[in-house]
C-alpha cells in the first residue's frame, strides 16, 4: 500500500496529467482515484505553438514530378502554417518536488528547438531540411532528435506530435 492509503498494483495504474497554461497558473488534471503518483510512470505534455513556411519538394525531381507527389504544397514559392507542437514525457514523480520535470525547463528545451524554425522557410534556412521533405513528419522527427538528448536522468521522450493544421497531424514515438 502506497501512503497515500491505495492499495492498486502500481504496474497497472499510469496517471495522466495534462498541462493547460492559463493566465500563467499551471492546472493539472488528476484522477484522485488512480492513487499515489510518486511511485508510478506519469506522462507530462507540454504544448507550444510556432510560424513557418516550407515547400515540399526533392531536389533531384522537375517542378512538374514535385507537383504529382506533394500537389499544390510542391509549388516554388512555398506556403505557411501555424504549427502545434505536443511534447510528451514520462517519468517518476519526484517526491520532493511533487514533478516528473519541471515545466520551465520543459517549456526552454521546446523553445530552443522552435527557435530554430519559427518564422523561418524551413527548406532553405534549416540545414536539416536542405536533404529531406519538411513534411509533418519529418518535423516531429527533427524535434525528437533535438530534445531526447536534452532530457535529465529518468525522464524519457513519450511522443511528438505536430499538428501542421488542425486536419493534419503527425506523430512520432520514437
Amino acid at each position: 500500500m502506497c501512503r497515500c492509503g491505495f492499495n492498486e498494483p502500481l504496474e497497472t495504474i499510469t496517471c495522466f496529467i495534462t498541462t493547460i497554461l492559463f493566465t500563467g497558473y499551471l492546472y493539472l488534471r488528476w484522477n484522485p482515484y488512480l492513487g499515489c503518483a510518486m511511485s508510478r510512470n506519469v506522462l507530462l505534455t507540454r504544448i507550444e505553438r510556432f510560424s513557418a513556411a516550407h515547400r515540399l519538394f526533392r531536389h533531384e525531381l522537375s517542378d512538374t514530378e514535385n507537383e504529382k507527389i506533394f500537389g499544390k504544397c510542391a509549388w516554388p514559392n512555398g506556403h505557411g502554417h501555424n504549427y502545434k507542437i505536443e511534447v510528451r514525457v514520462k517519468g517518476k514523480v519526484d517526491e520532493y518536488t511533487g514533478m516528473v520535470y519541471d515545466i520551465a525547463d520543459m517549456k526552454k528545451v521546446i523553445q530552443d528547438v522552435i527557435s530554430e524554425l519559427d518564422h523561418k522557410f524551413i527548406d532553405k534556412d534549416v540545414p536539416y531540411f536542405h536533404d529531406r521533405p519538411s513534411t509533418a513528419e519529418n518535423i516531429s522527427i527533427f524535434f525528437w532528435e533535438r530534445i531526447s538528448p536534452q532530457l535529465p536522468e529518468g525522464v524519457t521522450l513519450n511522443k511528438i506530435k505536430v499538428y501542421e493544421t488542425d486536419k493534419n497531424v503527425a506523430a512520432y514515438k520514437g
